[in-house]
């Protein structure tokens, strides 16, 4: 086991997940975990997360210090560095000048001798890293080394004889390259950990879970046409059977022909029972002259809720008490909420299935991908089976083209980026671009322009194309789509999408931005 002490940081879970795709069993613990309590629990090694705070500010979570007098091996990650410097007698400090929001490139220490040092064997000698912090530090502890520096930082990897290693980059995310060697490094070289965490077994325990949840009670499960809800699905009907029904909500926030899509593949392929909900006008109704992002996903939280209670009480009325309602929650849409179990971390959004469920909700939840991200739930759901088309959609949000209306959502508005959407999607395809792209769509801007079509003057929307790369959707980088493609996409939206004048491309990577705009 390795156990990750969570000091709030995005990127916690993300972590855990690396951990578990090297083949090894890791588990989240909170700073208040002690060393004694892990080593009962046979840990063999401890990460250290990285986090919102500076290690000065008051309430500033610190853990237990017996954890760095032991002899567990420990890597501390950003946070987790500056609290073992200071922790044992090195200093941390704010400046300008090292602050450091995105790409960076390091430089190994070729002279270091400590066993520390073992973190970059099979690494390049200078290589690319992920940095997010504004604390760094200034001096080392004693017994520490500098196992890699920056051109604006000398310190940004230490570590000692005793197995305390420390990185002010991110090695967990996608764009530190040669960060899983060193993740790796780390869990076989220095803990000497074994390899015995597989998809599989995941499975496994997601089915044993939702049956001891369940027991004989009845489910129903949240279906939105996507890898999530599917994925959520098969494993619970793998677990109960015929004790689950699925209920599909039409929203009227769906994309282009989803609706009709969704209920084909679904009762075609699956042979689940599915329940239709048409909802338009409840949902359009709660989002009246509603536009801020928050307030949208509550509002559309809740009506979901409301639109299942009706269903599951015309379902019970034929069988019996559903008692449970099961959804396709990820551990994205979890942290960036900061529901109950991520205290914390801070609150980036308000996930419409997490923070955005009603205090009243009468249903127990079954959320068996609730700590798992979206390349893991994609080998799942290869694993059961699902068809290649289902694993590889691109995400879409459980609060639709709401939230990418940006500003008031009307039926106009969504039906103006409805049309522009199906044709970005419809070009990617056609280039054979779609599987490459994490997530491609269009948000449809509040704001207007002028232009001009013939001898006219026009003053319609603009309309901003996302495209981002990315396989577990905690970071993101935007994707380097052709020119001539962009090109043609935008004549076709300008010229067949009444209400648009003016396309952009959306060029922001995850951070600073989140991948989708509210």
């Amino acid at each position: 086991m390795i156990a990750i002490i969570d000091f709030g940081s995005q990127y916690t879970q993300l972590i855990a997940r690396r951990v578990r795709e090297l083949g090894v069993y890791s588990e989240i613990v909170p700073a208040s975990t002690t060393a004694a309590d892990l080593r009962g629990r046979g840990c063999q090694g401890v990460i250290l997360s990285g986090g919102p705070n500076s290690v000065y500010e008051p309430g500033a979570p610190h853990g237990d210090p017996a954890l760095l007098q032991g002899d567990l091996p420990i890597l501390g990650i950003c946070y987790g560095m500056q609290l073992m410097a200071l922790e044992l007698g090195g200093e941390v400090t704010l400046t300008t000048e090292r602050r450091a929001y995105g790409p960076a490139t390091i430089t190994i220490n070729p002279a270091a001798t400590s066993p520390a040092a073992a973190i970059f064997a099979g690494v390049s000698p200078t290589t690319q890293v992920w940095m997010s912090h504004g604390d760094s530090v200034a001096r080392l502890p004693a017994g520490f080394e500098v196992l890699a520096s920056s051109e604006h930082n000398p310190i940004v990897a230490m570590g000692n004889a005793q197995g305390l290693i420390s990185l002010q980059f991110h090695p967990e995310v996608m764009h530190t390259p040669e960060g899983r060697q060193m993740l790796a490094n780390f869990l076989f070289a220095i803990c000497g950990c074994a390899t015995d965490w597989t998809t599989a077994n995941v499975i496994e325990d997601a089915v044993k879970r939702v049956q001891a949840q369940v027991g004989t009670g009845r489910v129903i499960c949240g279906l939105s046409g996507g890898v999530d809800s599917a994925v959520a699905a098969l494993l619970i009907h793998r677990a109960i059977g015929d004790q689950l029904t699925c209920v599909f909500v039409d929203t009227g926030l769906l994309r282009q022909g989803e609706a009709e899509q969704v209920i084909t593949s679904f009762r075609d392929h699956f042979r689940i029972p599915l329940v239709v909900a048409e909802a338009r006008q409840q949902f359009l109704a709660a989002l009246a002259d509603i536009e801020e992002p928050e307030t949208k996903r509550k509002r559309i939280g809740a009506t979901f809720i409301r639109v299942f209670e009706a269903e599951a009480a015309k379902l019970a009325a034929a069988g019996g008490e559903i008692a449970f309602l099961a959804q396709g929650t990820l551990y994205p849409d979890v942290i960036e909420s900061k529901s109950h179990d991520t205290q914390a971390s801070q609150t980036i959004k308000t996930h419409h299935n997490v923070g955005g469920l009603p205090e009243d909700l009468s249903f127990t939840l079954v959320e068996p991908l609730r700590y798992l991200f979206k390349d893991e739930v994609r080998a799942i759901g290869a694993q059961l089976g699902l068809p290649e088309e289902w694993v590889w959609r691109h995400p879409f949000p459980g609060p639709g083209l709401a939230i990418r209306v940006i500003g008031a959502v009307t039926e106009e508005r969504l039906a103006t980026l409805r049309a522009a959407d199906a044709i970005f999607i419809e070009a990617l395809h056609a280039a054979g671009l779609y599987r490459e792209i994490g997530q491609a769509f269009a948000v449809l801007t509040p704001v207007r322009s002028v232009g001009v079509m013939g001898d006219y003057r026009t003053y319609a929307h603009v309309l901003a194309l996302r495209a981002v790369t990315t396989d577990d959707f905690m970071t993101a980088d935007w994707t380097r789509l052709p020119y001539d493609l962009l090109g043609r996409v935008a004549n076709r939206i300008v010229n067949e999408v009444p209400g648009i004048n003016r396309v952009v491309f959306d060029i922001t990577s995850k951070p600073p931005a989140t991948i989708e705009w509210e």
